[in-house]
């Protein structure tokens, strides 16, 4: 198998960047290093107001930082036009508003805009391109539907797939899965980590969905308010404890053993014996419905499942829960 090197396709070195307010200058983010790589997806993670939205601004060349530069292909930013940016990052909004009786396949067709001008008029290489983005992304099919008529997770792919069409190295998408149903979330960030590898993007996605964003990104960037930003691959963000960041207090922890963000649980004060992934929820439901202190343990068992305290067997959780109280 081919090893493809990846490079540095987008780069940002002691950068400072913010706002002015009523003539007051209000700095957002300091001294922020960050490098955006070929090949793979990198997710940048955050509460909000931390200033990822003034990231992406900067990135895009909407606002010239105060301090440092951006680099595009070991250019700074500044020396591209808009013009020249939008041939070389496409970018996909968390809320595009575009006419609904636009059918998908026009939709995907203005990602040529840059290259054919507000003309619109498209020659041969152009409608090939379109149709690969169409085809990329598996909505051929649906080049003739209207986009007031399709899902929303389909017309998700179509903005996507409009990204594409504009063929640019870098893509950025700002929140993609926030209006999605859980499978076509996955689909999505599964889809953009395919673009990613296989046609040696790069490609940055602004999340909130750590969940997913662990399952299928290959770096992080995390950004919190006070301190620099945290990057390098999900796996080793959490092994060290710095995926905790991303947390606002003590109250909250990531598990290690369930992979996942987890409210830090008081004790039960008694013991709970069985299989480890059932002894686990049966804990999380006596937690949230508050039983603490009981004068002997419970066993929960798998086949079939039952759970036993002291000589009374149920068979759901919400039987023994009614019981306890």
């Amino acid at each position: 198998m081919e090893r493809i090197q990846k490079h540095i396709a987008l780069s940002g070195k002691e950068l400072a960047l913010g706002y002015f307010h009523q003539k007051v200058k209000k700095e957002i983010l300091s001294d922020l290093d960050f490098a955006l790589l070929s090949g793979e997806l990198t997710c940048l993670l955050g509460p909000n107001g931390v200033g990822k939205s003034t990231l992406i601004k900067a990135i895009l060349g909407q606002i010239q930082p105060w301090k440092g530069s951006i680099q595009l292909d070991n250019q700074s930013i500044s020396n591209f036009s808009l013009e020249e940016l939008a041939k070389r990052i496409a970018v996909v909004l968390t809320d595009p508003v575009f006419p609904g009786n636009m059918t998908v396949g026009q939709l995907v067709a203005l990602g040529r805009t840059p290259h054919t001008g507000w003309s619109g008029k498209l020659n041969s290489d152009d409608r090939e391109i379109v149709e690969k983005a169409l085809s990329d992304t598996n909505i051929s099919y649906l080049r003739e539907e209207r986009l007031s008529e399709i899902s929303d997770g389909q017309r998700q792919k179509a903005m996507i797939a409009r990204a594409l069409a504009q063929d640019g190295q870098v893509m950025i998408l700002d929140e993609p899965t926030a209006h999605l149903d859980l499978i076509n979330r996955f689909e999505t960030m599964n889809l953009l980590r395919d673009i990613a590898h296989g046609q040696h993007k790069a490609i940055l996605v602004v999340t909130h969905d750590l969940d997913i964003a662990i399952e299928t990104a290959d770096r992080f960037w995390l950004l919190n308010c006070g301190t620099p930003l945290i990057h390098g691959k999900p796996e080793d963000l959490i092994l060290s404890g710095k995926i905790n960041q991303l947390l606002p207090s003590d109250k909250y922890r990531f598990s290690l053993s369930r992979g996942k963000m987890e409210v830090e649980n008081q004790k039960l004060g008694f013991d709970i014996e069985g299989p480890l992934e059932l002894v686990f929820w049966v804990e999380k439901a006596l937690v949230k419905a508050g039983i603490q202190g009981l004068d002997s343990g419970v066993s929960v068992s798998k086949e079939p499942f039952l759970i036993r305290y002291k000589d009374q067997d149920f068979s759901t959780l919400e039987e023994l829960v009614i019981f306890l109280k």
